[in-house]
């Protein structure tokens, strides 16, 4: 189950943004920014923090405008990296290693881009990639795994203009559902995300897609140009392709790359184990070269 309590500390931006945040471990110890995915929706990465070394600290936060964070609607992606430049200060960070899921792989490799004296090492957890189709294969797989009832289902929900909160669970549930390996738990893992109690911040969704649907050449090139350790972690089952991202690893002199077999979108649910081991070994020895 995931946590969702509401009583951890906000800290407020240069802009008035009130970001909610989640810290776990001694500031004294390597820091760990964990960047959720979406863009649009919150932190859901509990899972994933309680399987990362328990000598790390480890910071969460709900992005600008989701979930249980406020503030302007500002969602260009330089506020975006501004604001995880605010945290770092905040707690008083020196350099972190940037952990990012979905979306939030392409936010940790944009302020990586930035700001690589920041950064210790980057991990890049089921990201996108760079190829040009892969929304469309991402599509076609995700359709490929409903039925045709639940294909239909989907599609009314979509076009409701006003949708119940039940039907806005049904909705996230059909759509989040075709995120795993294990058919026969998918619709449990997806039902219990699709019950957060937050909406879904369209507005940010739209403008922070579009600030990070790079050309490919130039996102392999600024890439290439990193000197940090990287570890470019993938589900062999998500329907997002897996060859899109490993195209990023590739560029990156030195990046480890590492498919997990029989797990999704969401690895930590369906491996834990090795997920927890091979993030265990990076980060014990993120240098390879």
């Amino acid at each position: 189950m995931i946590d969702y309590g509401m009583s951890m500390p906000y800290l407020t931006t240069t802009d008035n943004a009130r970001l909610w945040t989640s810290v776990h471990g001694d500031p004294s110890d390597s820091a760990i920014l964990l960047c959720h995915g979406g863009p649009g929706l919150w932190d859901y990465l509990s899972p994933l923090a309680d399987l990362l070394p328990p000598d790390r600290y480890v910071v969460r936060f709900d992005q600008r405008g989701c979930g249980r964070s406020e503030g302007p609607a500002d969602y260009r992606l330089d506020r975006a990296l501004d604001d995880m430049e605010e945290i770092r200060r905040h707690h008083g960070v020196r350099r972190w290693t940037v952990l990012g899921h979905s979306y939030g792989a392409s936010l940790a490799l944009a302020y990586s881009w930035r700001h690589p004296d920041r950064v210790a090492s980057l991990i890049y957890l089921n990201g996108v990639g760079v190829a040009a189709d892969w929304r469309t294969r991402f599509h076609a797989e995700a359709d490929r795994r409903r039925t045709p009832a639940q294909g239909e289902r989907l599609r009314y929900l979509k076009e409701l203009p006003d949708r119940s909160e039940a039907e806005e669970v049904e909705l996230r549930t059909l759509i989040w559902s075709a995120d795993y390996a294990d058919r026969d738990r998918a619709f449990d893992w997806a039902r219990e995300d699709a019950q957060a109690p937050w909406p879904i911040n369209y507005s940010a969704n739209r403008e922070l897609t579009r600030a990070t649907d790079w050309p490919a050449d130039e996102a392999l090139a600024r890439t290439a140009r990193l000197d940090l350790p990287a570890l470019f972690l993938h589900g062999a089952q998500d329907p997002r392709p897996a060859d899109s991202a490993q195209r990023l690893a590739e560029a990156l002199p030195g990046a480890r790359w590492r498919l997990i077999e029989d797990a999704g979108h969401s690895p930590w649910r369906e491996r834990p184990h090795e997920v927890a081991d091979v993030l265990g070994e990076f980060l014990a020895n993120p240098i390879t070269r």
